[in-house]
C-alpha cells in the first residue's frame, strides 16, 4: 500500500476516492520511563524509551489505517497527516493518522534496492 503525505502521486491518476481512513494508537507511559525521561531532561540527551514507544505507536496506527484502506479496496492513502497528543492526567500518549483512501491507476511500483558490485 502506497502511503504519502502529498495530495497526489506523480505519474499516477486517481481513479476513485474511497474515503477518509484513520488509525490510532494510545500508549501508556509507565513511571520508570517517566523518571528516566525526567533525568534525561535534566542532564540532556534523548529519551530512547519514549522514542521507541512513539515509534511503535506510529507503526500500530499506520497498520490500522492500512487495514481500513484495504477493506475499502484502496491501493493508496494520500494526504496523510500524523498527530500526537499527550494526556498528562493519565500518563497516556496518542498517535493518530488520517488520510484519504484512493484507487490509483496502474500497478504500484515496488521499491528497487540499488545493487552493488
Amino acid at each position: 500500500m502506497l502511503i504519502t503525505t502529498t495530495p497526489t502521486v506523480e505519474g499516477r491518476n486517481i481513479i476513485h476516492y474511497r474515503g477518509l481512513v484513520t488509525g490510532e494508537a494510545i500508549i501508556g507511559a509507565n513511571i520508570f520511563r517517566d523518571m528516566l525521561a525526567s533525568m534525561r531532561d535534566i542532564i540532556g540527551g534523548r529519551s530512547r524509551a519514549y522514542e521507541e514507544a512513539l515509534q511503535k505507536a506510529r507503526q500500530v496506527a499506520t497498520e490500522e489505517m492500512v487495514v481500513r484502506a484495504t477493506a475499502m479496496k484502496a491501493n493508496a492513502v494520500i494526504g496523510v497527516d500524523i498527530d500526537y497528543e499527550v494526556f498528562s492526567e493519565g500518563g497516556m500518549m496518542m498517535v493518530s493518522l488520517s488520510g484519504t483512501a484512493v484507487l490509483l491507476s496502474g500497478e504500484i511500483p515496488q521499491e528497487k534496492l540499488p545493487t552493488t558490485k
